[in-house]
């Protein structure tokens, strides 16, 4: 018996059409008009719209930082995914000092397994240069389905790497069919300008935001940028917030470079004057880069309606406001740096993009699911809706209207940034390799069932 999805408006990165959807043993096996539903379980979808299950592809589960873990993991970060339309995530898996880059992921294997309620993948972070960890690159790419690498140009003395790790890296997976990604900070500026900060006194959360100015983001955005282009390599550039860094971005693709960008839902709508909040309300903004200037919004919408930015990631990261946050109340430097937003990270692309005239149904597809899918090496067995993918389904109603709100969210966490936000349009059903895992604000799937996806080495794509 398979699952029928009768009335709905299907809508992939490309097109837009009503049709039926039936899946059978995990995959889309048939699309088309009037499907018969004899033998199959049918859910009527008429009035909603059929997007592909969102993938996600920067989230931090169950991850250490500033001498404190991320309050979600990936049991409780996964289902909250799969109540905001999110079928597939990418994980990050830390590389430590002195490990190989194969026992780091064995620790996030073990984090996820038997706990993520949706699929997975890992990219893995560099964290120091190595010529044992350098030749494990193209073993984890052929062997291990590891096909992204991430390098921090941010976090001195902690994450960061100097510029020959990062070419060294960049030129390793240009011949092995790896893709790198770069958080991209001037790490060694921000460090000069946070121990004046402090030596002057200035410790509370604004500080966090003038202390790491996008000019620093901006920088160190076209200088990976440049070593991507010498080493011949294809780069992609996490959460950009600021019209420094995409201009760079813009540029690079311009000449032809195989250069990608992502963005974060925190960066469309939130802004600097949110450290301004009163008490030690600020810290819960906390997030590196930080919050822009209002308008570098702007800048960043029109860079996603030209597909300039092609992916929008949550960079999940959470950290409650109490015991976790509060760590940083004298020092913002202590602050652990994250949010919460993999649960919201749709319904306000939808609500800001869609609903107020910026990007249209495709592109939000696009943006939320299919972009991510191709970029890292799950297309088109994710991302879209076709014959032969697998039946990763938001059911979507375009009417709910709702308020964004802690006490109703599903993050394990006491905030939540867009506190009060009112949205319009809301999953109604989620589907995962066709068996429903949401329904009418209800979890009916189960922890463990999530599978690792193997990512296919990156080729480069038309995003």
């Amino acid at each position: 018996m398979g699952t029928l999805i009768r009335g709905g408006t299907i809508v992939t990165a490309s097109d837009v059409m009503t049709a039926d959807v039936l899946i059978e043993n995990g995959k889309i096996t048939h699309i088309g008009e009037r499907i018969l539903s004899i033998g199959h379980e049918m859910i009527d979808a008429t009035g909603c719209y059929l997007f592909p299950g969102g993938v996600d592809p920067h989230t931090h589960l169950d991850m250490p930082f500033g001498g404190t873990i991320t309050a979600d993991d990936f049991q409780t970060g996964t289902i909250a995914a799969a109540f905001g339309g999110t079928t597939t995530i990418v994980d990050f898996a830390l590389h430590q000092k002195g490990d190989t880059l194969a026992n780091s992921l064995q620790t996030w294997h073990e984090k996820a397994e038997g706990k993520a309620a949706i699929d997975y993948s890992f990219h893995m972070m560099v964290g120091y240069m190595r010529e044992a960890v350098m030749n494990e690159i193209p073993h984890l790419v052929e062997k291990e389905g590891i096909m992204s690498f991430k390098v921090f140009l941010a976090y001195k003395n902690n994450l960061q790497v100097d510029d020959e790790t990062l070419f060294r890296v960049l030129q390793k997976a240009a011949k092995c069919g790896a893709l790198v990604q770069v958080h991209a900070e001037n790490g060694d500026v921000i460090d000069v300008l946070v121990k004046d900060a402090l030596a002057k006194g200035k410790t509370e959360p604004k500080y966090h935001a003038l202390t790491r100015p996008p000019e620093a983001e901006g920088e160190a955005t076209a200088r990976a940028i440049r070593l991507a282009e010498i080493a011949g390599a294809p780069l992609y550039i996490v959460h950009v917030t600021c019209a420094q860094a995409s201009d760079a971005i813009s540029e690079a693709r311009k000449r032809g470079l195989p250069i990608y960008g992502e963005t974060c839902p925190q960066y469309l709508v939130c802004d600097v004057s949110d450290y301004e909040r009163p008490g030690f309300e600020g810290a819960k903004y906390v997030m590196s880069p930080p919050l822009r200037e209002k308008w570098h919004q702007e800048v960043l919408w029109n860079r996603l309606r030209n597909l300039e930015l092609q992916v929008l990631g949550s960079d999940q990261c959470s950290f409650n406001f109490k015991g976790q946050k509060e760590l940083g109340r004298n020092d913002f430097t202590k602050i652990p740096n994250g949010a919460p937003t993999i649960e919201n990270r749709m319904s306000i692309l939808y609500h800001c993009g869609v609903n107020e005239g910026r990007i249209g149904l495709t592109k939000f597809v696009a943006l939320t699911s299919t972009n991510a899918a191709k970029l890292f090496g799950l297309f088109p067995e994710k991302g879209t809706i076709a014959v032969g993918s697998d039946g990763d389904i938001v059911i979507w109603d375009p009417e709910t209207e709702w308020t964004i709100s802690s006490k109703t969210h599903h993050m394990n966490v006491d905030y939540n940034p867009f506190e009060g936000m009112k949205v319009k349009g809301k999953p109604k059903c989620v589907l995962l390799r066709g068996q429903v895992i949401v329904e009418h604000d209800r979890f009916t799937g189960k922890p463990g069932m999530g599978q690792f996806l193997r990512a296919k080495p990156f080729s480069q794509v038309d995003v």
